[in-house]
């Protein structure tokens, strides 16, 4: 099969041909329809996140299963699907608490370069987050993914995996968004749109965009914010607490850097809850003033979207077919797998909110 293997830092992805290992017990093969690109994946082609090469990228998936293993009971081939990285035992102390997002347990989550699922010119490939979904074909374990209905259009399914789970999950779970609250997002890209409009979902009754990028606060009216603050053209905390009277119920932090974390929190009113989506690099520290705890603010971190990934992701496709979920807005361009290297250089532009891979051969796009 062809794949956009990542063979050095800093450089273009390569499409090679690549072996792809026959499913185990537990294992589900799948026909790769559409993968979208993330910013998790450019921070690894950076270097900001190491990992062994030569190795695949790619989690925000969708497919069609062509062939399962012989411990499977919950899919079939012909099945239509989407995966996340978010993959869970079930079983172990994290997962029985409810926290399966959060689940490490090595059965199921192996590092990057563990898995031999991958070969390359006889050699092992990395698999990254368990997915590696820059392939035609994608074998994970059957806890990576969860069956949708066949009439749900795959290349916008795909973005339920990441961008979707995460800003919407940061709404309804992390947060608990109330009807009637007000919230601030900082950062329209996928995550932060999505968050929008989870929070207008969530019935949010004044819901406020932050963003350097005039073209992105526009799509964030389309996603549901009341208004939009330019961080670009002054003070954002100071724009946020004059349009609020003091600061708003919930912020949510949608791009990963110290100083927009700690201007969300400075955007909360009292009592209010900043939650931090953003990834950030390793070595990343935040400051906050120690006298706003006494207002009895809060802030959070949630990993995406502390989801519960076999019922949140059915939910979220019944929102898009209800209209609800507004998917067909959050893909910028559709590309082949040959021109991912020009998606994210378009990804880089800011210019776009989601760059999605598709393959056409595979039905229900």
């Amino acid at each position: 099969m062809k794949a956009a293997v990542m063979e050095k830092v800093g450089a273009p992805l390569s499409i090679r041909d690549v072996a792809i290992m026959e499913p185990g017990p537990r294992e589900v093969l799948v026909r790769t329809a559409a993968v979208g690109l993330c910013h998790s994946d450019l921070h690894m082609i950076h270097g900001i996140y190491p990992l062994p090469l030569p190795a695949v990228l790619g989690h925000e998936v969708s497919g069609v299963v062509e062939a399962v293993g012989s411990e499977v009971a919950g899919l079939k081939a012909g099945d239509h699907v989407v995966g996340c990285l978010s993959v869970y035992c079930g079983h172990c102390p994290v997962c029985a608490s409810g926290h399966q997002v959060l689940c490490q347990n090595p059965e199921v989550k192996q590092p990057a370069g563990k898995a031999d699922r991958l070969r390359l010119a006889g050699n092992p490939l990395s698999q990254v987050f368990n997915l590696s979904g820059f392939a035609e074909q994608i074998l994970v374990h059957e806890n990576t993914l969860v069956r949708i209905r066949q009439d749900m259009p795959l290349d916008r399914a795909a973005l339920l995996g990441c961008a979707v789970i995460t800003g919407t999950g940061a709404v309804f779970h992390s947060a608990k968004v109330q009807p009637g609250s007000s919230v601030v997002v900082v950062g329209c890209g996928g995550v932060g749109l999505s968050a929008i409009n989870g929070a207008a979902i969530a019935g949010a009754a004044r819901i406020i965009a932050v963003d350097m990028l005039p073209a992105k606060l526009e799509l964030a009216r389309k996603f549901g914010a009341t208004d939009v603050v330019n961080a670009g053209a002054g003070d954002a905390v100071a724009q946020v607490l004059s349009l609020t009277g003091g600061g708003v119920d919930f912020a949510f932090e949608c791009i990963g850097l110290k100083q927009t974390v700690e201007q969300c929190y400075a955007m909360l009113g009292p009592a209010g809850t900043a939650t931090v989506i953003g990834l950030f690099r390793p070595d990343a520290k935040i400051e906050l003033p120690a006298i706003d705890f006494l207002r009895e603010k809060r802030i959070q971190g949630s990993l995406m979207g502390s989801n519960r990934l076999s019922v949140d992701i059915p939910r979220l496709v019944e929102l898009y077919m209800q209209g609800k979920l507004l998917l067909d807005d959050l893909i910028s361009q559709r590309i082949s797998l040959d021109e991912i290297n020009e998606g994210f250089i378009a990804m880089q532009s800011g210019n776009v909110a989601r760059c999605v891979v598709t393959f056409p051969r595979v039905g229900g796009l």
